[in-house]
C-alpha cells in the first residue's frame, strides 16, 4: 500500500500565483452552515506539516498549513460555530464545532510568529494560492502512528515531489525565531 501524504502531494505540486490576493476557506459543513474565513492576501510558507496537532485531510500524514497576516483573516460566516482546539496550546486553533475542521490558529502570547495566522489554504474553493515550499516536523509523524521503518520512504517521496524535509521549521522560518529570541535578549546586533 502506497503511503498517502496529502493530496496536494500525491497528485502532483501545481504552481501558485503570486499575484493572488486572497480568497475564501470554508469549512468541510454542508450548505448554509459552512464556516466561512475570508483572507485578504495570499497564504506565504505554505508548507506540509507532520506535526500531531494541525487539521489533516482524512487518511493523510501531513497537513498543507501555510500563514497570513491576522489582520487579513476574518470570519466572515458562522463564526458561531467556531471554538479553540486547545486553549493551553501556542497556536490557538479555531475548528468549526461540527465538522472539526481546523479554519485558522491564531497566537496571542509572545511569540515570534504573533501577527501570523496560521491556515490551510486547500479549504478554499479558488485556485492559486502558494504551493507547498517545504515539509516540517516530519518525524513527527511517528507520534501520529507512522512506522518508524517508513520514514526513509517518506522523506524520499516528499523530496521527490519537490518538498526539502526538515524536523524542525525551514531555516527561513528558524531564523525569525532566534532573531525574536535575540531582539528580547538584547543580543540582536543587525550587522556584524
Amino acid at each position: 500500500m502506497s503511503l498517502k501524504l496529502h493530496p496536494l502531494i500525491d497528485n502532483g505540486l501545481s504552481k501558485g500565483d503570486s499575484n493572488k490576493s486572497g480568497g475564501k476557506l470554508y469549512c468541510k459543513c454542508s450548505g448554509s452552515k459552512r464556516v466561512e474565513v475570508t483572507l485578504g492576501d495570499n497564504v506565504a510558507f505554505n508548507h506540509a506539516c507532520g506535526c500531531s496537532k494541525c487539521w489533516k485531510p482524512e487518511n493523510a500524514l501531513f497537513s498543507v498549513v501555510g500563514v497570513v497576516a491576522t489582520d487579513k483573516v476574518n470570519a466572515t460566516a458562522n463564526k458561531d460555530k467556531l471554538e479553540v482546539v486547545d486553549k493551553n496550546a501556542v497556536i490557538l486553533r479555531n475548528a468549526c464545532k461540527d465538522c472539526g475542521v481546523h479554519m485558522y490558529g491564531r497566537i496571542e502570547q509572545d511569540h515570534p510568529f504573533k501577527g501570523l495566522d496560521f491556515v490551510h489554504a486547500e479549504l478554499s474553493e479558488e485556485n492559486g494560492w502558494q504551493e507547498p515550499q517545504f515539509a516540517a516536523f516530519v518525524s513527527s509523524i511517528i507520534e501520529t502512528g507512522v512506522d518508524p521503518e517508513k520514514m526513509d520512504e517518506v522523506r524520499s517521496k516528499l523530496q521527490g515531489a519537490g518538498l526539502t524535509t526538515y524536523d524542525c521549521l525551514s531555516p527561513a522560518l528558524m531564523d525569525m525565531i532566534a532573531t525574536a529570541a535575540a531582539k528580547k535578549a538584547g543580543t540582536f546586533k543587525a550587522k556584524m
